[in-house]
């Protein structure tokens, strides 16, 4: 499968297992999971066909690791929009981690903290690196440094989704760093 295949049909997993999966007539469960034959039959129904094997190429190769398939089901890691539980453990975070961002953010981030916007969770990075790729998506990328070992012992409770991307409520301005 080319890569311009790939990228059509892991967005349009995005689309569908985390935003939308009304449009193409699938119901995620509780946990977000739909079953593989369900949604490859949805799709071919509204004019996107993909195969089993495409499909599993997708979620092998993605490199953000963002869909878990598990036997003959699969859901989006992280990042709905729709309400789901997934059902992740709370866990102690390393001592900081890191968000990435654009300047036009700055000012409304300093005043609230980050907060998860249409997502269920903020979204954070392990290294500086991942969040200035997450950062650069939207523009020229600026890394926030999350006092996340001080949010921890503050009673904030963190998930870590199955691909690395660590998950919380909310991170109020006080445990966050700006660069300069």
């Amino acid at each position: 499968m080319n890569h311009q295949r790939s990228v059509r049909i892991s967005k349009y997993l995005a689309k569908h297992l985390r935003h939308e999966p009304e449009r193409i007539g699938i119901t995620l469960d509780a946990h977000g999971w739909v079953p593989v034959a369900e949604l490859i039959d949805a799709a071919a129904r509204h004019g996107f066909r993909f195969s089993r094997a495409e499909l599993e190429t997708v979620v092998a190769d993605n490199d953000k690791q963002r869909y878990a398939l598990e036997h003959d089901r699969i859901r989006a890691c992280q990042g709905h929009s729709v309400r789901i539980v997934l059902g992740l453990p709370p866990a102690v975070p390393p001592g900081f981690l890191f968000h990435g961002t654009v300047e036009r953010s700055i000012a409304a981030i300093r005043r609230e903290g980050l907060r998860p916007m249409s997502r269920h969770a903020v979204h954070l990075s392990p290294d500086r690196e991942t969040a200035t790729r997450v950062g650069a998506r939207r523009g020229t990328p600026v890394v926030l440094t999350v006092d996340a070992g001080a949010m921890h012992r503050a009673g904030h409770v963190f998930h870590i989704s199955a691909n690395g991307v660590w998950l919380t409520e909310r991170v109020p301005p006080e445990f966050l760093r700006f660069p300069g």
